[in-house]
């Protein structure tokens, strides 16, 4: 079974929600290259940012980063 990372669900999750990448960062309240560096998977956030995310798109946080058990 191939998983999704979590870079590759966050953009999945951008564009199916058709925001723009400022947007979402406006929304979370982080700089839109701090945000780029995330769908990139060249930094990773912190909880208070995963939360905020998971807020905007109605997912629990394991949803949101790919983990099942």
């Amino acid at each position: 079974m191939n998983h999704m990372t979590f870079p590759e669900h966050l953009l999945k999750l951008r564009l199916e929600n058709n925001l723009s990448q400022q947007a979402v960062a406006d929304e979370i309240g982080i700089a839109l290259r701090t945000y780029q560096y995330y769908e990139r998977g060249q930094r990773e956030p912190m909880l208070t940012t995963l939360i905020a995310l998971a807020d905007i798109y109605d997912l629990s946080l394991d949803e949101l980063v790919c983990r099942s058990r």
